[in-house]
């Protein structure tokens, strides 16, 4: 009786292993393995290897989890045949049955998914060992599923995922509100484009460039922008932009128009990352949106790309209104 429990004990020790080590694995984020390897854990490296080429791994720990049930099967079923004769043979199977569903699957995947980075870390170097040994077997695995299944493996997570993952995140308290909201928002800047975003031209602030500071003195003073764009007899003659404070400047000095710099552009559809992208670079806080025949459609700031993620409108100590973009068009509305 006591070799009938001793081998009962093992089978579902085994069992309870693999179980618990394929739940930890697979729970163990990506990225924070990432982070503790580049801590400069030694373990942690070979754990990002393992993670890395996760096919393998599992697939190990598959095969001793296959083996340990199969063959420990047999083996205690022939100790109990023994010990308890054939009248009780079923009373066990059932009874063995119910232990390794409980104590060898559910118990130790629970506890591998709760304590996920302590488990990985600790069987990160001994599962790597397994792997290289079963490396022969496994490879034989490998070409069979890549004959039945093709070459094609999962996929990255796509943005719904991700969008659902973070408000779940935020439903379980794992971050903030404010947080998933901005995250969320992020995910935002691809869906839309310059056109989207940008002040139309009937609601451009512009100067012309044949008249002087000093003639557009009254439109100068009324700017709450830091940068104006100069035009010349229309507005598809752009021949640059200004800073506000030169105009000023100009304004002192006696009147005349500062030199402008060059005007950037941007296409009409270009998402809003990429054109957080083009601002960043050039250090460049505005763009005038053209269309595919060379119009002027509006112009576009860096502002209107950073107010999407924050969610709200970004002033200054020196902006009077709130939402320049909607009194700039209730002005050209009137």
């Amino acid at each position: 009786m006591l070799l009938l429990i001793i081998a009962v004990l093992l089978v579902v020790l085994a069992s309870a292993l693999c179980s618990g080590s394929e739940a930890a694995l697979m729970a163990m984020p990506n990225i924070r393995v990432r982070q503790l390897a580049e801590e400069g854990g030694t373990t942690a490296n070979i754990l990002l290897r393992l993670k890395e080429k996760l096919d393998r791994p599992i697939a190990a720990i598959v095969v001793l989890n296959n083996v340990a049930n199969i063959v420990g099967s047999i083996v205690v079923g022939g100790i109990a045949t023994e010990a308890l004769g054939s009248a009780y043979l079923g009373i066990f199977s059932v009874v063995l049955t119910f232990a390794i569903i409980l104590f060898a699957e559910i118990i130790p995947k629970s506890i591998g998914t709760n304590y996920a980075e302590l488990i990985s870390l600790l069987i990160a170097r001994p599962l790597s060992a397994i792997s290289w040994v079963l490396t022969p077997v496994l490879w034989a695995f490998e070409q069979v599923t890549r004959f039945i299944g093709g070459e094609g493996g999962a996929t990255a997570a796509d943005e719904a995922t991700l969008r659902f993952m973070v408000r779940e995140a935020g439903r379980e308290d794992q971050i903030e509100d404010d947080e998933r909201d901005m995250i969320i928002r992020v995910f935002s800047l691809n869906d839309l484009t310059a056109s989207d975003i940008m002040t139309p031209r009937t609601a451009m602030t512009y100067l012309r460039a044949n008249q002087t500071a000093k003639e557009q003195e009254d439109a100068i003073k009324a700017s709450q922008h830091s940068r104006i764009v100069l035009v010349g007899d229309t507005l598809d003659d752009v021949k640059g932009v200004v800073m506000l404070r030169d105009l000023l400047i100009s304004l002192i000095d006696g009147g005349a128009m500062p030199e402008p710099t060059p005007a950037a552009y941007v296409r009409l559809d270009m998402p809003a990352d990429e054109l957080m992208r083009h601002f960043l670079p050039a250090r460049n806080h505005i763009a005038l949106v053209r269309g595919p025949y060379g119009a002027v459609h509006g112009v576009v700031t860096l502002e209107d790309v950073l107010e999407i993620v924050v969610g709200e409108e970004i002033v200054d100590e020196t902006d009077r209104d709130e939402d320049m973009q909607a009194v700039a068009m209730q002005r050209a509305a009137r």
